[in-house]
């Protein structure tokens, strides 16, 4: 947390929200399994229900009560529960009234200086709908505000100063290096981190157990591993190896994904470490066919693995190096033939210098 800002006092009527109310947009609890995403079926309808980032949602619940709520920026990776705080904390400040003091725009809306300088400064001029003894401060959700253009950044920092007093400001990015110093020093800034596995890992367990799904713990510990943090992505994953198989083991999950499983890239790895040029090449093309695995998903996984094993320091470091520039190349659509058979003559040149270090 960084650039804390003074905030005035707001002026929040205390009407509760009423019970099952929804986000605009969203799917309602109770909506069939079959029929809704369960990103959106299970997303958190309070700041009790998100999953992680205690310290931060403790903070912004703490602001909100005290109705001192400054301007925010919220930032990290996807899937890590930014937009779901931030709608927990809209409903618990305006409840049925919702939809009447909240102006959400996201990347697929057009953000250009024009819609700054109209849609968002008339609804930050519009006096508050509020039915209390005092006017409710509005609140102005700007997602993925990375995607914002400069001229509409520059242009909004003026609309925040002018409109503070009646009006907070909640701007949520990827990127917090794409967002202007003007707007940082403005918002009280809060890094959004991957998600820890043990919180991912509960709240997929609080999932299967209300879909009453069968999951073994190998497909569960895939799910957390290949979720990498990102809570969205481990809930696509978990409905789509539900659709596809019955019993989510460690295999299904794998192979719903396109992902190598981990035996496949110990094997790999056996190749590239003892084995010929010429017999590695057909056995890896061989599994690569075989299974349809990209070639870019076994450098990653195979660079894991680099990490995990016994080799000198600076023979290390030149291969995750290599390993490096044949990824870069596949992002450029480089032919995959060729790159595979760069990344064996990787592992041939690795195995010769470990060679001459233990001689």
């Amino acid at each position: 947390m960084a650039g804390a800002t003074a905030a005035t006092p707001m002026d929040i009527d205390a009407a509760a929200p009423p019970a099952g109310a929804a986000a605009k947009g969203k799917a309602p609890l109770n909506a069939p399994g079959r029929a809704a995403p369960w990103v959106e079926k299970y997303r958190p309808q309070s700041l009790a229900d998100v999953a992680a980032h205690r310290d931060i949602v403790d903070t912004i619940d703490r602001l909100t009560n005290e109705n001192r709520l400054p301007h925010l920026l919220l930032y990290g990776p996807p899937g890590t529960g930014k937009t779901s705080t931030i709608l927990a904390v809209a409903r618990k400040l305006y409840g049925s009234q919702y939809s009447n003091m909240i102006l959400e725009l996201n990347a697929s809306d057009e953000r250009g200086i024009d819609v700054v300088r109209q849609q968002i400064q008339d609804f930050a001029g519009a006096r508050s709908l509020s039915f209390g003894a005092r006017p409710a401060v509005k609140l102005v959700l700007l997602d993925e505000a990375d995607a914002m253009t400069k001229d509409a950044q520059f242009a909004l920092r003026r609309v925040i100063e002018k409109y503070t007093r009646s009006t907070r400001f909640a701007l949520i990015c990827n990127h917090v290096n794409k967002i202007i110093p003007a707007l940082q020093s403005r918002c009280t800034r809060f890094r959004f981190a991957p998600l820890d596995g043990s919180h991912v890992r509960e709240r997929l367990q609080h999932i299967i157990k209300s879909e009453g799904l069968g999951v073994d713990e190998g497909g569960l510990t895939a799910l957390v591993r290949l979720s990498n943090g990102d809570m969205r992505k481990a809930l696509n994953i978990l409905q789509s190896t539900h659709m596809a198989s019955q019993q989510i083991t460690e295999e299904a999950v794998y192979l719903c994904t396109g992902n190598p499983m981990p035996k496949d890239i110990e094997e790999i790895a056996f190749w590239l470490l003892n084995e010929p040029f010429s017999t590695s090449f057909k056995y890896i093309s061989d599994m690569k066919m075989r299974k349809g695995l990209a070639l870019v998903d076994i450098i990653r996984e195979v660079t894991m693995f680099v990490f995990k094993i016994q080799m000198p320091s600076d023979v290390r470091v030149k291969l995750i190096n290599d390993l490096a520039d044949i990824e870069y190349r596949l992002s450029f659509a480089c032919n995959d033939k060729l790159q595979l058979g760069a990344l064996i003559s990787t592992f041939t040149d690795a195995r010769t210098a470990m060679v001459a270090a233990a001689s």
